[in-house]
This record gives C-alpha cells, structure tokens and sequence, in this order.
C-alpha cells in the first residue's frame, strides 16, 4: 500500500511540473506578427502584395493556360508577367489603336474554349480617320505574336476624340459573345437611339455574326448586335455562370455611377433618366424613374467612377464568395458589393486610396488582382489565415 501511495504521489507530481512546463512553454510563445501591408476588413483579412509598378494606364488582365499573365495598356501594348512577375516581353503584332484620352486598347479576353480553338479577343478604339470606332477582333497567339488576325466588329459612326468608349468583353455559358460601348460623351442621346452603336451592350456570336434572337434584329433601321441600350458608359462587366446573369457598372455623369443587371432589350434610360447632373452643375434631367426603363441595382452619388466589375467565384475568399468588385477610380478603393439574388444589401470600401483602380480579376488560380491608372500598380490580394 507503502508503495501505491508513492507511485500516485510520483504520477501526480509528473503531471503537476508537466503542466507546469507546458504552461511555461506557452506563455512565452510570441504571437504571430501582422503582415504589415495585410489589411483587416469587415469579414476577411487579405493583404495586398504589390506585383509591379511600372504600368501606365493599364486597362485589362488575363491568363494564358500556360500561366502567363498578359495586361493590356490603354497606349496598344499587352505585357507578359510570369509567377507574378514581368518578364520584359510584349506581345507583337498587337494592332494600331486610336489612343486619345480614354479610348485605346481596351480589354482582352481568352474565348472559353481557348484549350481548343487558341483564340484571343480584343476591345480596341480603331482611328477611321476622321476619329475612332470601338473594333471587336480575334486572333491566335504564336509564340508571343498575335496572328490570325479577324475584325469581327467596328461600331459606327466614328467619333471625334477620345470620351465613352467602354468597353468590356465576357461571354456566356453557350458563348456568345457580349461587349459594351459608351455613348461616345458629346451627343448622349446616341443611346437612345438605335440606328447606332453607341450607348449600348451588344451581343454576337464568338465569330462575329448575328444571332437570330437578338431583339432587334427585326426593327428598321436598327443596329443588329444591340442586346441593351440606354447605356452610358460601362466600363465593367461581367457574367454569373452559375444564375446566368450578366451584370454592368456604367459611369453616371457628376453622380449617378450605376450598378446594372443586363437583360435583353432593356432600355437603361440614360440620358432621360439619371441620378446624375452636368459637370457643370445643371441638370440633365428632371426625372429618375419613367415607365419603360430599368432602375439600377444601385447607384452611387457622389461617383466613384466605377471602372471594372467581377465576381468572386473562388473557394480563397469564402467570406466574399458571391460578392461583386466594382473598382473606383476617382474614389480609388474597392466597393465589395453583397447581394441577395439580385437585390443590394450592402457594400463596404475596401483599400482605400490604393489608387485609381482600373480592373480588378480572378485568376485561374483563384486569386483577385487588381491593376490602377497612373500610379501604375499590379497588385495581389492574398487572404490570411483566419482568426
């Protein structure tokens, strides 16, 4: 019994300095330090890795299969970045854009089915001579080269300088292929008015032909590719696979930036509906609302500028899944927009004064980056671990 007694009395003490040392041992644990360019928001830490900063006025990303990672600037040239990082190549072969003020080299998009059929898509100002016309064109990349080359569509009339080009390419589950024009500044009511191409979303097929089922391919006098017009000048757009939902952000004038879920032959109002005014502080209509026009999702005023659009797919960022980006240029943040099916909930600004925020992507990998005007920037959003 003598000896129980001490091998409990043994065990006992054991177990008392055991805890005693794993006390010890962590209370001289030192937490893990924050990364300091992590940024904490509303349901996620993320920090932001700045990729480069050499770009000019960056207007679109996207990724090869390889892994490349190709970002188109405004001026015609489309640089080549591998594991994150620029690799001093450009594409040649990239065609002649009218680059004045906004228009250019505007977006570049593999067709979904780009394992396949190699094709490439570009959004681009075309100078006609007496001014610009937004082109959609294709081709194939051999090596770094742009080859192949096929102009599927120049949207006429050609305008005088460089204002409200757009544009933005994405295609649907059955590849058709939608991109939008802006209403080119000067005349507004070019989206209105359907003779024309301006102010619109269009919609075609991936080789530039008509669908038969566009709303208007049967109205006098109307531009065949119009899916929507009322449209100002969106510069984001993107498609949800998943409830097959193509969504738009425009910009308004001073005010009246909109988010904007697209549906075919809907009138979209602008200019005479608008939560906007002129630039100069008069106003541009005496009404927001009238029978036959679509009311945005949202609508900022003051603007943000709102510039590119995506939608958060990816298993990375479970707290944003499902949640659009929209980019700010003059507010230079992020808005993360929740919604509920297709109804606003709410947003939050995330990483303010980051710039003049341009595109934002995902990756095939998963990850948001997110590219700014003037200052240049490409950058990464990684999340953290979770707390």
């Amino acid at each position: 019994m003598k000896n129980m007694k001490n091998i409990t009395f043994i065990l006992m003490g054991g177990l008392f300095f055991g805890l005693a040392s794993c006390a010890e041992k962590e209370a001289t644990v030192e937490p893990t330090p924050m990364d300091p360019f992590a940024v904490k928001t509303e349901k996620m830490t993320v920090k932001v890795d700045t990729l480069f900063t050499e770009l000019e006025n960056p207007w679109a990303m996207a990724w090869l299969p390889d892994g490349r990672m190709l970002v188109a600037e405004r001026k015609g040239e489309i640089l080549i970045f591998k594991d994150d990082k620029f690799t001093g190549e450009k594409l040649t072969g990239v065609p002649e854009v009218h680059a004045v003020n906004q228009a250019g080299l505007l977006d570049i998009v593999l067709h979904p089915d780009y394992a396949n059929n190699g094709w490439i898509y570009l959004a681009y100002a075309k100078n006609l001579g007496k001014g610009g016309a937004l082109a959609i064109m294709r081709a194939k990349l051999e090596g770094n080269a742009l080859t192949n080359q096929e102009e599927l569509m120049v949207n006429l009339p050609e305008w005088e300088g460089g204002r409200h080009f757009g544009s933005r390419i994405v295609f649907d589950k059955d590849n058709y292929l939608y991109y939008s024009n802006g209403d080119k500044g000067s005349r507004p009511v070019n989206a209105q008015e359907l003779n024309n191409a301006h102010g619109k979303i269009h919609r075609i097929h991936d080789d530039g032909r008509i669908p038969e089922d566009n709303p208007f391919v049967n109205t006098p006098g109307a531009v065949k590719s119009i899916w929507t017009y009322g449209n100002r000048n969106p510069q984001g757009m993107v498609y949800d696979a998943s409830n097959n939902r193509l969504w738009a952000v425009e910009h308004g004038p001073m005010g009246g930036d909109e988010l904007n879920l697209i549906e075919k032959g809907k009138n979209y109002g602008w200019p005479v509906i608008t939560y906007g005014i002129n630039y100069d502080g008069k106003p541009i209509s005496d009404i927001t609302e009238k029978e036959g026009m679509e009311q945005p999702i949202t609508y900022w005023v003051p603007s943000i500028a709102t510039g590119g659009l995506e939608l958060v797919t990816s298993d990375k960022y479970p707290a944003w899944k499902g949640n659009l980006m929209v980019t700010a240029l003059a507010k230079m943040h992020i808005a993360r927009i929740e919604l509920d099916g297709t109804k606003y909930v709410g947003e939050e600004k995330l990483f303010q004064d980051l710039g003049r925020v341009r595109q934002i992507a995902e990756s095939p990998e998963g990850y948001l980056y997110a590219i700014t005007d003037g200052s240049g920037l490409l950058v990464k959003l990684i999340p953290q671990e979770q707390e």
